[in-house]
C-alpha cells in the first residue's frame, strides 16, 4: 500500500500524519490508527498493552517499526507520539483483533497472494500494472509509452548491476541522467509536478516519458560501447546520454513551442488544483 493509498484509507478518521521531506515518506500516528480500528475507549492504553501482548505471543517488538515524532495533542500541545510509515502500520494492524481491522487484513492476504502469483508468472505483474493505470484513467498510448520506458530502464539497471554499480549509486546515476536531459533534478521535477511520495514516472506526460527513455537508452548504449565499469565511468556515460536527450528536447521545444517539463500530473483534482489551473 502506497502512502497516498494509506491516507485515502484513513480519510474518514482523524489520523495525524507528518511528511519526512528527506525520506519522502509519510508517518502516521499509531495511537490514532489503533483508536480508529479498535473498539477501545483508551487508545493509548490499548497500544501499550498491545505491544506487550505481541512481544509475548510473537516475540516481535512493535516499537522497532515506530519512531517518536512531535504531534499536536487534543489539548493543543506538541507531544511525542509513536508514529509509523505505511508498511509498519500494516504490520501493526495485523495484531488488532477487531472487525474494523478485518478489511485491511483481507486486503493484505489478497496482495500477498497476488505477489506469489507474480513470482510464479512475472507476466501477471505487467497485466496488473496495465489494469491499475487503466483504472486511473491513463490512455492506451500513455500506458504503452510507460511500459516501453520501464523496459528501457530495466535494461540500463541490469547493465549497472553487472558492471559494479551498487546501492545508492543507482539513484545518484538516475538523478545525473535526469538533470542532464531536463535541466532539473528528480526532486525538483517532483516539486514542479506537485508530487511527494508518488512515482514521478507515473505522473509524466508522454513527452517526458519519451525523453527519459531516450536519455536512458543512449546512456546504456554509450556505457556498452565504452565498457563502463563502476560508478565514476557510468557517471560519464550518464552525462553523455543525458546530453543527447537534452539536445533532442531543445529541438522539440523549439519546433513545437511546447515545454517538455510541465506541472501537469495525474493527481485527483482538488479545489486548490482547480483554482491554480484557473489562475
Amino acid at each position: 500500500m502506497k502512502d497516498e493509498q494509506t491516507i485515502a484509507a484513513f480519510q474518514e478518521y482523524q489520523i495525524r500524519r507528518w511528511y519526512d521531506e528527506g525520506e519522502e515518506k509519510w508517518y502516521f500516528s499509531v495511537i490514532d490508527v489503533v483508536g480508529a480500528l479498535s473498539d477501545s475507549a483508551n487508545a493509548r492504553d490499548y497500544w501499550f498493552k498491545m505491544k506487550i501482548r505481541v512481544k509475548a505471543d510473537d516475540g516481535f517488538e512493535l516499537s522497532t517499526i515506530c519512531r517518536q515524532l512531535k504531534m499536536k495533542a487534543p489539548d493543543g500541545k506538541m507531544r511525542e507520539t509513536d508514529c509509523s510509515d505505511a508498511q509498519g502500520l500494516l504490520r501493526i494492524i495485523q495484531s488488532i483483533p477487531s472487525p474494523k481491522a478485518e478489511p485491511f487484513k483481507q486486503w493484505l492476504a489478497k496482495v500477498g497472494y497476488e505477489r506469489l502469483q507474480e513470482m510464479g508468472d512475472p507476466a501477471r505483474s505487467l497485466d496488473r500494472a496495465r489494469e491499475n493505470w487503466q483504472r486511473q484513467g491513463r490512455s492506451e498510448k500513455w500506458i504503452q509509452q510507460r511500459m516501453t520506458g520501464q523496459e528501457t530502464r530495466n535494461k540500463l539497471t541490469d547493465y549497472w548491476k553487472d558492471h559494479g554499480v551498487m546501492g545508492d549509486e543507482y539513484a545518484l546515476l538516475t538523478n545525473i541522467i535526469h538533470q542532464e536531459w531536463s535541466d532539473v533534478s528528480v526532486k525538483q521535477h517532483k516539486q514542479i509536478n506537485g508530487l511527494k511520495t508518488q512515482n514521478l514516472r507515473d505522473h509524466m506526460s508522454e513527452a517526458e516519458l519519451l525523453f527519459t527513455a531516450l536519455a536512458e537508452l543512449t546512456t546504456r548504449q554509450i556505457a556498452e560501447r565504452d565498457r563502463a565499469e563502476g560508478f565514476p565511468e557510468n557517471v560519464d556515460s550518464g552525462r553523455k546520454g543525458g546530453r543527447v536527450a537534452k539536445r533532442a528536447r531543445l529541438d522539440f521545444e523549439l519546433e513545437t513551442g511546447n515545454k517538455v517539463v510541465s506541472s501537469d500530473n495525474f493527481l485527483p483534482t482538488t479545489p486548490e488544483k482547480k483554482r491554480l489551473k484557473k489562475g
